[in-house]
């Protein structure tokens, strides 16, 4: 007889799921001829006793008695082109070595009841980070892990930043990877967790942080399996007052990305999950169009966009992480025509009435505004990634580096700091590098894109790049190392280019300039949450001049106040009374000034000695202005 049908109904959910005395199984296979679940409680071979169930909806599901928590197993398909193993798609863990078999996990956690509430999208600065090279104390061994990130949690709530957000963290097939090829979408990638043999010492420090915040500790059965490892990051985060963001790839699956591993594995996952054989069209998943070395998902078909849909939610749910960055949505709306634009309207209209609080934020090039608007006009994100503003920052820097006083586009740099089409400054995420810019062998980063590295004229123009960033409208992201000057490019092949790891060693060993640079950072993101104007809505170019190198805007909180205004200036050397239109007369401080930070505390600073008076001279559009000294390469803030 095949496998029973106890507490099995409509809404009993996908994939392995622990019930009273067993588990129930349910995968989708609209063309297999049999399923069979495999497993040492209903046996290792297919059988009659383990064959599952279809349904009128094409899914497959029984009730196995017996199953318990960790237990391995694989679904056995026959199908009209081959019959063998297939890995479940909604697997949670999967065991090692790739392709390891299916781990039946139970959702318990010990979560901490700390009253973290993710933030307003206005307070959101945020971290892009890598977890496989982020940080790698254990590099002979293995690459960086959830654990390992973890144990920089207290650095990065020093830093200031208010959202990790984690690379692609799903399993991949290759060796290595940036993380866009994954085959599992949810089953955390094995690599980045630790074995348990080795947990001891992870275990410890994770049971440091929380003894920090007077919260209970980890059992010894807590952190077992990658599952509870990334569980216990997010835990860990939200503990320290850090939202967890996660890089998810919606528009393809597979893709060899390292250049020297095995394509995605097509035995056991889901592409021809059914066995029909034949080419690449007879798979239930997938379109015909090829992207990125993968396939792109078929968004017409009802059950790969609930099998999405349910894959955000479960991660909301089952990991409490605070949103999402959607790779390449402009793939899923151009080569999932006619049916991808629909789908994220589905899939954000979802999520937004399920996690109302979560951000949902779209990658899409070229930049479409109608992203962020709402349905049906719109595709209903909170917010998109800009490159405008990014790509003048990198491009002032660039020219700045030239040994001359060429004029340079200080106007435009002005016009880019607000995208055309948004109506909110926390719909666009901008920021000077990321994941792709300064991939290895591709663009220069910020601290060796101003001249030669740790040069005076490369680190101020490294304050000046980050501080834009800082203070101009949008949520700002940093990328891993920026924040103390790192100038290689990355990569996530670590076996093959650890030169190119973060330079962690220089900033414990107390390298000036990386602490100095460190500092700066730290306290120009402190500067964002006692000065509410640098969070608000309201941002106008006051002054920009090709010539003279200069570019002045004023920030505010449109209806209450909080006026601050930032002055950059990229001139090879100081300008003293530079005026300057002010939104007010009388005394304004001068709050922040990256001058001070070359060699903290810059013996030789230039700057306004901490405040200046603007007078009722008309200037820029204002009824006051002040004169100015302007340090070279250098960002100054005005405030009340």
């Amino acid at each position: 007889m095949p496998a029973s049908l106890d507490h099995v109904h409509p809404g009993t959910p996908m994939g392995a799921n622990l019930r009273a005395g067993g588990a129930t199984f349910r995968v989708w296979g609209p063309r297999a001829r049999a399923v069979h679940v495999l497993c040492d409680a209903a046996g290792l071979d297919p059988t009659d006793d383990n064959l599952l169930t279809k349904d009128d909806h094409d899914h497959w599901r029984g009730f196995v008695p017996g199953v318990q928590d960790r237990d391995l197993y694989l679904f056995h398909v026959v199908g009209a082109g081959s019959a063998g193993p297939k890995r479940d798609p909604y697997a949670r863990e999967l065991e090692t070595p790739f392709p390891g078999r299916c781990v039946v996990r139970s959702g318990d956690f010990p979560w901490h009841d700390t009253g973290y509430v993710t933030p307003h999208f206005d307070d959101l600065v945020l971290y892009q980070l890598h977890v496989g090279v982020f940080f790698t104390p254990h590099l002979s061994g293995r690459a960086g892990t959830f654990l390992d990130v973890a144990r920089k949690i207290p650095y990065l709530r020093d830093l200031g930043v208010t959202a990790v957000q984690l690379m692609p963290i799903q399993e991949f097939g290759t060796m290595s990877s940036k993380g866009y090829n994954g085959t599992d979408l949810f089953s955390p990638e094995m690599d980045f967790g630790v074995p348990d043999a080795a947990l001891g010492p992870y275990r410890d420090d994770a049971n440091a942080l929380l003894d920090a915040k007077g919260l209970a500790r980890y059992g010894p059965d807590d952190l077992r399996g990658e599952m509870n490892q990334l569980k216990a990051l997010v835990d860990l985060c939200h503990a320290y007052g850090l939202a967890v963001i996660l890089d998810v790839v919606f528009n393809h699956a597979g893709g060899d990305w390292d250049g020297g591993g095995r394509p995605v594995e097509k035995i056991e996952g889901i592409y021809d999950w059914d066995r029909r054989g034949g080419d690449k069209a007879h798979t239930p998943y997938f379109s015909t169009v090829g992207h990125a070395g993968g396939l792109v998902f078929d968004f017409a078909r009802p059950e790969v966009r609930d099998f999405l849909i349910q894959n955000a939610k479960f991660f909301l749910d089952e990991y409490r992480v605070d949103g999402f960055r959607y790779d390449q949505v402009s793939v899923i709306d151009h080569d999932g025509r006619p049916h991808g634009w629909k789908f994220l309207q589905d899939l954000t209209g979802t999520l937004n009435h399920h996690r109302p609080r979560a951000l949902d934020l779209a990658e899409y090039w070229d930049v479409n505004p109608y992203v962020v608007k709402r349905p049906p006009e719109g595709a209903g994100f909170d917010a998109s990634l800009t490159d405008g503003l990014r790509n003048l920052i990198r491009e002032v820097i660039a020219e700045a580096r030239n040994p001359d006083d060429r004029p340079l586009p200080m106007a435009r740099l002005g016009e880019a700091m607000w995208p055309g089409g948004f109506s909110h400054h926390a719909q666009f995420v901008q920021g000077p590098e990321n994941h792709d810019l300064v991939y290895r062998d591709r663009l220069d980063r910020v601290a060796r894109l101003g001249g030669e590295p740790r040069s005076w004229w490369a680190t101020s123009r490294a304050r000046v790049a980050t501080g834009i960033s800082l203070t101009a409208p949008g949520i700002p992201m940093l990328f891993m190392g920026q924040e103390f000057l790192e100038d290689k490019q990355w990569a996530d092949d670590w076996k093959n280019h650890p030169g190119l790891l973060l330079h962690w060693a220089g900033l414990d060993a107390g390298d000036r300039q990386m602490a100095d640079h460190l500092r700066f950072t730290r306290e120009l993101i402190g500067l964002r949450w006692r000065h509410g104007g640098l969070r608000g809505n309201g941002c106008r170019v006051v002054h920009a001049d090709d010539r003279d190198r200069v570019l002045a805007f004023h920030r505010w909180v449109p209806g209450v106040g909080d006026d601050v205004l930032v002055v950059v200036h990229l001139g090879v050397g100081h300008r003293y009374d530079y005026r300057i239109g002010f939104p007010g007369g009388g005394e304004w401080r001068e709050v922040f000034n990256s001058d001070v930070y070359e060699n903290w505390v810059n013996p030789h600073v230039a700057g306004n000695g901490g405040r200046v008076r603007a007078d009722p001279s008309p200037l820029h559009g204002f009824d006051h202005s002040a004169g100015l000294v302007l340090p070279a390469n250098s960002v100054l803030v005005f405030a009340r």
